[in-house]
């Protein structure tokens, strides 16, 4: 989806914001262009388009089309990111130009910060001026081994392993139990377009307790273990500057693992701007800050100095 504002655009075209969108599901029919609330689900899409920029929403591969989703494959989604960037230039009415920031939660927050990484490499042709995330994924071992028994880190570890199996043809036979997988396949089935449709996953849920997997952590087992790594983001180049916000409140990407996080991107030279919000969980942290993460990208394509909170305590 490209939506775009009206009006003339100004000299060099329209900054656009590319949004990364969590998750929704592994199968066809879970992509966000066909859900019914999708410009709800865009956080901050009112004051993006009131600045005059426009708002490139890739579906990512396999959502809306046939293949298999390479769910939390970071390199894939990063690339499906830049390309709707590229689509959203090549759309005379948009008047995009290709000066972007890319904005994402969760899923998003780790394909925003493959963005930054796969941004000058696949893409040279466009100018990332920031990356913007919200309870990113960023690393994978942890999030698949600290919350499995929890309702969040099993859907997430059940997606991973029915995509992964496809996608890289990983055998799960040594670590799910026979009787977890027609469960994972009907978790699968069920796309997530509202926080409460995790509602409708929680008969399949309940019956994937933390002894459906034959190991006690993915990484414990190749070629999983090497999978997680790949797909866990390094720092961005340190040139990028980043906006990383985080709820204290969240169980599912833990706020240890976000502030972690923030301190590579610190020692890796990166401004990064830190925002902990008190009380916040996992799916609301996007909807809260993003005024704030609006009006930190805005002053990146203002070409203002990017603020950084590296050194001071979380």
């Amino acid at each position: 989806m490209v939506i775009a504002p009206s009006g003339s655009p100004p000299p060099g075209g329209r900054p656009v914001v590319a949004w990364a969108h969590p998750t929704t599901g592994v199968v066809s029919r879970c992509a966000p262009s066909l859900a019914r609330v999708f410009f709800g689900s865009v956080q901050g899409l009112r004051a993006i388009i009131d600045r005059g920029y426009v708002v490139a929403a890739t579906d990512y591969p396999g959502l809306g089309t046939p293949e298999v989703h390479p769910y939390l494959v970071g390199e894939s989604e990063a690339h499906a990111v830049l390309d709707s960037v590229r689509a959203a230039k090549a759309i005379p009415e948009a008047a995009a130009g290709a000066q972007f920031a890319v904005w994402g939660h969760s899923q998003g927050g780790q394909a925003a910060l493959f963005t930054g990484i796969e941004a000058a490499r696949y893409a040279p042709e466009l100018k990332l001026v920031g990356v913007a995330a919200a309870a990113p994924a960023t690393d994978l071992a942890a999030l698949m081994s600290d919350d499995l028994g929890a309702g969040g880190g099993n859907n997430i570890t059940a997606m991973t392993l029915w995509s992964w199996a496809r996608v890289y043809g990983a055998p799960t036979e040594k670590v799910v139990t026979p009787l977890a997988e027609p469960v994972i396949d009907r978790l699968t089935k069920l796309c997530i377009e509202r926080w409460f449709d995790i509602l409708t996953r929680r008969g399949p849920t309940q019956a994937l307790e933390k002894s459906f997997l034959r190991v006690g952590s993915l990484a414990e087992q190749e070629p999983w273990r090497r999978l997680l790594e790949e797909n866990s983001p390094g720092p961005v180049p340190p040139d990028i500057p980043v906006f990383l916000a985080q709820g204290s409140a969240d169980r599912l990407v833990r706020p240890s693992v976000t502030e972690a996080y923030r301190e590579r991107l610190c020692r890796n030279g990166n401004r990064v701007e830190f925002v902990l919000l008190p009380g916040v969980g996992h799916a609301f942290i996007a909807r809260d800050v993003a005024d704030a993460a609006v009006a930190w990208m805005a002053a990146r394509f203002a070409g203002e100095p990017a603020p950084t909170n590296c050194g001071a305590s979380p």
